[in-house]
């Protein structure tokens, strides 16, 4: 009861000189109160049930020249030390190839090298006996010499082909990165072989994983295609104009009949070439997706996507014959 008259005592005397300080008030009150909840009597068994009362006024510290220093040393050690943390925004690192990579050493060997066989190889397949001995003893030479020119004025045809769509290919890369965007020029320059190889470590289902190789293939492989498409459709475009140019000595009624057949078989030529640089993509893309579940994710990439390229015109030459038998 003494407590409570005290306390009762104090807030007349501040009402009365009508001041009141917050801080200094409160917290003598909030311990005099504290005081008043233990009797006097039973303080000697149960000690003193005064909490601690802590004030703090440190926001009357910070004035504005703090604030603005403070504002000006962040900005200095943004300025001055980029962050290190990860872009939200992913970066695509493209590196395209040297532009006359065709021509290094590597790459041309192994390109003479594959012509050749190509070329020599079924000249060491037996040929059926002909009946007359002496037919056969006498044109050997002549045959020999022969075969054995044929074959290598064609492997060197098949190395500038070969060189001319490796390069037309760098070229179209780099039209890729000036003229398309940043990500789908990456997807287009990217190494396939070395994605599938990361994709096979997320953990994907078989047909997800397959649809996603096939879908990384397709996109690799499109500038390739292209490039051959190119020079193919090039080579048949000179040949026309070389006959345009140098036509055979006929009467000029037929010469007009001549150009005219001549632009549509063009036309057919430029179809065909592109309905098989069609499914060669479409069937290397299906390849790689289906052999990289079967084999190592980069090898088999790699074997399906050349296995596809080669079958993908077999196939397409094969229904187009059949279809045409069928309507005849």
């Amino acid at each position: 009861m003494a407590g409570i008259a005290i306390v009762l005592d104090l807030l007349k005397k501040s009402h009365n000189k009508h001041t009141f300080h917050a801080p200094s008030s409160l917290s003598s009150a909030a311990a005099l109160s504290a005081v008043a909840t233990a009797p006097f009597a039973s303080r000697f068994l149960f000690g003193s049930f005064e909490p601690r009362v802590a004030y703090c006024d440190a926001a009357a510290a910070l004035d504005d020249d703090y604030l603005a220093a403070i504002r000006k040393v962040s900005a200095d050690a943004l300025q001055f030390e980029p962050p290190t943390y990860i872009p939200s925004s992913k970066v695509y690192n493209i590196q395209p190839k040297p532009l006359f990579s065709a021509f290094e050493f590597r790459a041309l060997a192994m390109t003479t090298v594959r012509s050749l066989l190509m070329f020599y190889l079924p000249l060491l397949e037996p040929k059926p006996a002909s009946e007359d001995d002496d037919d056969f003893l006498n044109n050997a030479a002549e045959e020999g010499r022969a075969d054995l020119i044929v074959p290598l004025k064609k492997s060197v045809k098949q190395i500038a082909r070969e060189t001319t769509v490796v390069t037309t290919r760098r070229v179209l890369e780099r039209l890729a990165i000036s003229y398309v965007s940043q990500r789908m020029a990456w997807k287009l320059l990217k190494d396939v072989p070395q994605s599938t190889l990361r994709k096979a470590g997320r953990g994907w289902s078989t047909h997800v994983y397959i649809y996603k190789v096939s879908q990384t293939t397709l996109r690799g492989h499109f500038l390739g295609i292209a490039a051959s498409w190119t020079v193919q459709v090039g080579i048949e475009i000179y040949r026309c104009v070389v006959r345009y140019v140098k036509p055979k000595p006929e009467e000029e009624d037929e010469e007009q009949v001549e150009i005219a057949e001549q632009a549509k078989d063009l036309g057919n030529k430029v179809v065909g070439i592109t309905v098989r640089c069609g499914a060669s993509l479409v069937f290397a893309a299906i390849g790689a997706g289906i052999c990289s579940c079967l084999i190592r994710p980069s090898t088999g990439q790699w074997i399906g996507c050349a296995l596809g390229d080669l079958a993908g015109p077999m196939v397409v030459s094969i229904c187009l014959q059949k279809t045409l038998q069928a309507d005849g």
